[in-house]
């Protein structure tokens, strides 16, 4: 029972990152003043709304799907983290549409498209994603929760893995941190912990390991400032996003009001939907996705197969 539970956590996980992605993305650029009710909020918006990326159909997941997708495709081939095959999968996406819906690239943050331009050309992928040396934006965040998923390996581990998968796009240790703080609640909210220990159970964790590296302990300390309450607007800065994520998660009772509270902060609703929605998918489970949204969703049958090598796991 204990396993096929999890099996429920992590589909859920996964499903919910995707889904929570595609409700958001006709409402990105919007100020949450311009967000249509809580009770309109769907797939596809209220007539007369003035949606982001025309011609998307309604179910399409984002950049932020898809790079989580070449990440679990690479976790599934490699059997462990690799950021030179992960980085080659990134830039497939970005020129070919790996993993993207009908191979469709719309959406590519600016930071991560010169990250991954400089890749094509030949720089290291551990030095493309420092091209921005004070680049925060939630790029990495967005994509990290498949490690959570599929990784194996101890708190140290994980919380290495996290950090490299920043690389590549977003160097920043900022990035790094709030990926680290992301993976090991998703790691405890998979087992079972109810949301509300699941973070201060992560931050613990960080502190001890960061003692011996003072840019993240100083980042986890002064940035992302687990001492306060988890507060956020819904914006495309890192640490804000992960709080906005927080905030909803410890107040939410469903997976639907938490994807609906994150796309009515306005602003980057796709990201913020989606790194809300993979927390939200694990604690309530794939049963707790409205199911008119998971029907909606598109390129559902490609997700399938990875999904195995994660529960194979």
């Amino acid at each position: 029972m204990e396993k096929i539970q999890r099996q429920y956590r992590i589909r859920g996980g996964l499903y919910g990152l995707l889904v929570g992605d595609a409700l958001g993305v006709p409402y990105e650029f919007h100020s949450a003043d311009e967000i249509p009710p809580y009770h309109e909020i769907e797939m596809t918006p209220p007539e007369g709304f003035s949606r982001a990326h025309q011609g998307i159909l309604p179910g399409t997941w984002s950049d932020d799907g898809a790079q989580a997708l070449c990440l679990l495709d690479s976790l599934s081939v490699c059997g462990r983290f690799c950021l030179g095959d992960f980085s080659d999968r990134l830039l497939a996406w970005y020129e070919e549409g790996k993993w993207a819906v009908d191979g469709e690239v719309f959406d590519v943050g600016i930071q991560t498209g010169e990250a991954l331009t400089a890749y094509r050309s030949g720089l290291a992928p551990e030095k493309c994603g420092i091209l921005r040396p004070d680049g925060r934006g939630n790029g990495a965040l967005m994509r990290t929760l498949p490690l959570a998923l599929w990784h194996g390996g101890t708190d140290k581990e994980l919380v290495l893995a996290a950090h490299d998968q920043c690389r590549i796009t977003h160097g920043n240790p900022c990035n790094q941190v709030c990926c680290a703080l992301y993976c090991l609640t998703a790691r405890y909210l998979t087992a079972g912990q109810e949301f509300a220990p699941a973070p201060a159970r992560a931050v613990k964790v960080l502190r001890e390991l960061y003692r011996e590296m003072p840019d993240h302990e100083r980042e986890l300390e002064w940035s992302v400032r687990p001492e306060l309450p988890w507060q956020g607007n819904g914006s495309g800065y890192v640490v804000d996003c992960l709080r906005s994520a927080f905030m909803i998660l410890a107040r939410a009772e469903s997976y639907e009001e938490a994807v609906k509270q994150a796309v009515m902060l306005g602003d980057d609703t796709d990201t913020t939907a989606c790194v809300v929605g993979g927390l939200a998918g694990i604690v309530y489970g794939e049963e707790g996705i409205p199911v008119r949204w998971l029907k909606t969703l598109r390129g559902r049958e490609a997700v399938e197969g990875l999904l195995m090598s994660v529960l194979g796991n």
